[in-house]
Order: C-alpha cells, then structure tokens, then sequence
C-alpha cells in the first residue's frame, strides 16, 4: 500500500512539473543585457511567442529594426540573428533558460566570441 501511493505522488509531482514548464510564454517587452567581448549593452526586446515559434525585435545601434527567429521547447529559449558587419555576415546565437519573469543564458557571436545574457519581462 505505501508503494503505491508513493508512486501516485511521484507521478503527481512529475505531471505538475510538466504542467508548470509548458506553461512558458516569453510574449511581451524585456529589457535585455548582454555582456559582449566589446562591454555590457542593456536595450529593449520584444518577444512574440505562437507556440514553440518565436519572433524577437530588437533595435540596432543605428537605430535599425532587428527581427530574429527561434523557440521556446519547455522553458529553453533559442533564437538566431544575422548581422551584416564590415568584417562580413556574422550568426548571432542567443541560448538560455526561462525562470517566470527573467531569462538568462548564453550569446555566441560567430566565431568571435561569446557572451552571456540576461533580461527581464518588463510588462
């Protein structure tokens, strides 16, 4: 008897959790920092999330729109961004993991360097 419900509570718990992870939606303004080879650069973000889709808008240093795509699986986040630079076309690769109204993780910037990144939901 204490085996069996041992193993109910087990899976209550298991079930809850992936309730709990499913549940992530990014959708909304962030304020992002990202901490580059270059130095720290705090700006806005904005998140579109339709499923497992995700768009992310962000603003150039010249003031230009930025769209990326990537996705949200559970509470991981991914998305690729590529920038024309006067050294040539550079993928930016934004990984990280979603925990309520903050988000953080690692940025690889081709091959030149890497970073890591935080932001939190602002709205």
């Amino acid at each position: 008897m204490k085996i069996t419900e041992l193993v109910l509570a087990l899976s209550v718990c298991i079930l809850s959790i992936g309730i709990l992870v499913a549940d992530v939606n990014v959708t909304g303004n962030w304020e992002m920092t990202i901490s580059t080879p270059r130095g720290e650069r705090v700006r806005p973000v904005e998140f579109i999330q339709d499923g497992e889709a995700l768009i992310v808008i962000s603003e150039g240093r010249e003031g230009q729109k930025l769209e990326a795509k990537g996705s949200v699986k559970g509470n991981e986040v991914e998305w690729k961004m590529l920038r024309e630079t006067q050294r040539g076309s550079l993928e930016i690769t934004y990984e990280g993991k979603v925990e309520g109204d903050k988000m953080s993780g690692t940025v690889q910037f081709g091959t030149r360097g890497s970073g890591e990144w935080s932001a939190k939901r602002l709205d």
